[in-house]
Parts: structure tokens; C-alpha cells; sequence
């Protein structure tokens, strides 16, 4: 799915990590195959493949559901690899898929400017998909972990593909869950080139960079655009703090000093040094403005 170049291969688990493996021609027969891993090339002049990696890391640290991620090469190209979570039986249902059942004239197909894709008509999917209260409940909880997440790494493409539920038949009826967080290539500033970064740093903007981004979901329908990843959590956080006030509580873990050694693990020649001060910069005031909503 997507505009990227990407593709899936299998590796022998007893072979190691997926960086280790080699190219697919040299991954054994299908009975020999283990879990099976999405490579994807960044866009050029990108960093889109650091970013994957990082927001998994910060996701691991707040103890978010997430896929895992590793950074690779392939015929000499990097990029990064997705662990599949979609194992023992189950099957990832995209959250177009599910809001086209449930949202009258919901158009799954549309890419761009989706403004039905908001966060009311999601928590309407969450009330109908489960059957009970409480399943709903830990769904949304779940969901805004996620919005929290993306707000702070300034994640900007958590459109209807972004996200969805794994289900799995069992007897007579289905089990199923929200998955893991998955996709944040397009955070932490990944898009910019060195001066960019440079003269917003230079010139303190990295907060205005970040409250001027645009993310693809809507806090309602009649809007053109949809707000920042920030904004959205603001919004939300004053409507439903139920859910987010616990999401928001999880960022205690961080501070500066790990956000930074998180950053710091991207192997030097991955990751410029502009490229390393921007996204500690950018994660650090994002963390500031989430933090003052509790307060």
C-alpha cells in the first residue's frame, strides 16, 4: 500500500537480526522462512528511515504498541525495515476499510484531504466495531496513545491506512484489537534539508515549524485542512480527557537527556549532525507544550 518503493521478505529468525540477513534470493526455502519484514526506501534526500527508527524507539520507551523497526541495507541502498505484526491468524483491517462500514458516504479510496477522517467519526467505528463497553473504551485509550505519540515526534501522516484493528476468527466469532502503531516516516523533521534546520534553530522556530504542520486527521468535517498533530491532541484532550490525560501521563518517562540518547543510537553516518540537534529540538518542544496540558 502507498506511493513508496517497499517490499516484504522472509528471514530465518536463527539467522539473526533482519540487517544481518542479506538480499531475499538468499533467505532459504519457504519452510526455512521466519517472520516475515517490510522494506522500505526513503524518498530522496530524506530521513525517512532514521525517523522510522527513532519514533519506534520512543514508542518502545512509553511503552506504546508498535511495530518493530531496524535500519537496513539492501543492494547497497539503506533504508529500514517493519517487522509484520499481523501473525498467528490474524489480519490487519485498515481504518478506511472500517469507516467506510460504519460512516455513511465515507469515501475509503480518497488520498488526500479526507476530512471525514476525523477523530469523532473514529470513536463512532470503536463504539460499533466492539461489542462491549469496555473493549470501545480501551480502544480509544489505545487510539490516543497514538495521536499522543504523533504529536510528539511530529508525526504528520497518521492518514486512514495509518492505523486499524487485527482480528482473528474464533469458533463463531471475532476476536480483535487495535494494532500497533506503524508508519512514522514522515516525523522529526526528516523532510528538511541542513539549513532548514539550521536557520529554525537558529532563528528558535523549531515550535512554529511544528504548530504549522498538517496532519491527515480532521477534528471535523467542514475543515480544509487538518491541524497539527499538536493541536489535535489540545483539542482532544479538552474534549475526551478521559483518554488522553492517561496517554499524556506516559511522557514522564521522557526528558531531554533520553530523547537524546535515543537519538544518538542512528549510526553517525545516517544521520547528519543538523539532522540530530533538529529532532532532539523538536521532540523537546513538543514535550513542553504536551506537558503543560496537565498542568
Amino acid at each position: 500500500m502507498g506511493s513508496k518503493q517497499k517490499f516484504w521478505y522472509s528471514s530465518p529468525e536463527q539467522q539473526g537480526s533482519p540487517e544481518q540477513q542479506g538480499s531475499p534470493e538468499q533467505q532459504g526455502s519457504p519452510e526455512q522462512q521466519g517472520r516475515s519484514w517490510l522494506f522500505k526506501y526513503p524518498q530522496p534526500n530524506t530521513g525517512e528511515h532514521w525517523a522510522e527508527k527513532i519514533a519506534a524507539e520512543i514508542a518502545g520507551l512509553l511503552r506504546i504498541p508498535h511495530a518493530k523497526v531496524e535500519l537496513a541495507e539492501f543492494q547497497g541502498k539503506r533504508g529500514s525495515v517493519t517487522e509484520s505484526f499481523a501473525r498467528g491468524g490474524r489480519e490487519l483491517i485498515h481504518g478506511n476499510q472500517m469507516l467506510a462500514r460504519v460512516i455513511h458516504g465515507y469515501d475509503p479510496g480518497r488520498k488526500f484531504h479526507q476530512s471525514s477522517h476525523t477523530l469523532a467519526n473514529i470513536w463512532q467505528v470503536m463504539g460499533r466495531v466492539f461489542a462491549e463497553s469496555e473493549g470501545a473504551r480501551r480502544a480509544k485509550l489505545r487510539i490516543s496513545e497514538y495521536l499522543v505519540l504523533d504529536a510528539l515526534i511530529g508525526n504528520t501522516d497518521r492518514h486512514h491506512e495509518n492505523w486499524g484493528l487485527l482480528r482473528r476468527r474464533l469458533k463463531d466469532r471475532w476476536k480483535g484489537f487495535v494494532a500497533p502503531t506503524f508508519d512514522h516516516a514522515s516525523s522529526l523533521g526528516r523532510e528538511l534539508r541542513d539549513e532548514r534546520r539550521d536557520g529554525l534553530m537558529a532563528e528558535n522556530r523549531v515550535g512554529d515549524y511544528a504548530e504549522r504542520g498538517r496532519g491527515a486527521l480532521y477534528w471535523s468535517e467542514d475543515e480544509q485542512r487538518g491541524p497539527s498533530p499538536l493541536e489535535l491532541v489540545r483539542r482532544a484532550f479538552h474534549e475526551h480527557p478521559s483518554f488522553f490525560r492517561p496517554a499524556l501521563a506516559k511522557l514522564e518517562k521522557l526528558d531531554n537527556y533520553t530523547v537524546a540518547e535515543l537519538v544518538d543510537r542512528v549510526p553517525t553516518e545516517w544521520m547528519s549532525p543538523s539532522a540530530r540537534r533538529f529532532a532532539m529540538a523538536l521532540m523537546g518542544s513538543n514535550l513542553e507544550r504536551l506537558q503543560e496540558l496537565c498542568r
